[in-house]
C-alpha cells in the first residue's frame, strides 16, 4: 500500500494531505521545517515504511520507520503542532491554520483503520512525503 503526504510549509507549522490512490484520506499538521532538528522540526521529505506499534501511553498507533537522524516518529492525534507534537505527524479532518486543525482523533482512527487493515493482511505500507502541488483531489 502506498500513501502520499503532500505538504505545504509555513513558518509556524506544516499542513498536508494524506492520499491513497488519489483519494484524500485526511489532512495533517506538523511542526515547521527546521532542518530536521529533533523535537522542533517535521521530518524530511522521502519514502518511509509505516508499522503498527502498541504502547501503554498511546495504545495502538502508527510508527514512521527509518527517518534519517530521528527515532520514534509517530502518527497520533493532536490539534496544535507546536504544543502537542515533537516531530510526529497528526491527522486532522479540518485545517484551522498553519500547524493546527480539528477533529484529530476521528482523522487518526480513519487513517489507522485503513493502514492497520493492510498491515494485518500482510501488506507493506509506505508513506511518501513531498511538497504539495495545486492538483485537486477527491475527498472520502
Amino acid at each position: 500500500m502506498e500513501l502520499e503526504l503532500f505538504r505545504k510549509y509555513y513558518p509556524d507549522g506544516t499542513n498536508g494531505e494524506i492520499r491513497f490512490a488519489g483519494i484524500m484520506i485526511c489532512y495533517t499538521i506538523e511542526l515547521p521545517w527546521l532542518q530536521n532538528r529533533r523535537n522542533v522540526s517535521c521530518i524530511p521529505e522521502g519514502r518511509y515504511t509505516l508499522r503498527k506499534r502498541l504502547t501503554a501511553k498511546r495504545g495502538l498507533h502508527l510508527l514512521v520507520v527509518d527517518v534519517p537522524g530521528r527515532s520514534c516518529i509517530l502518527i497520533h492525534p493532536a490539534n496544535h503542532a507546536k504544543t502537542e507534537l515533537q516531530g510526529c505527524i497528526a491527522p486532522v479532518l479540518e485545517l484551522t491554520g498553519p500547524g493546527s486543525g480539528r477533529q484529530s482523533r476521528l482523522a487518526n482512527e480513519r487513517l489507522k483503520d485503513l493502514v492497520l487493515d493492510a498491515i494485518d493482511r500482510g501488506q507493506e505500507v509506505y508513506l511518501t512525503i513531498s511538497k504539495a502541488t495545486t492538483q485537486r483531489v477527491t475527498v472520502l
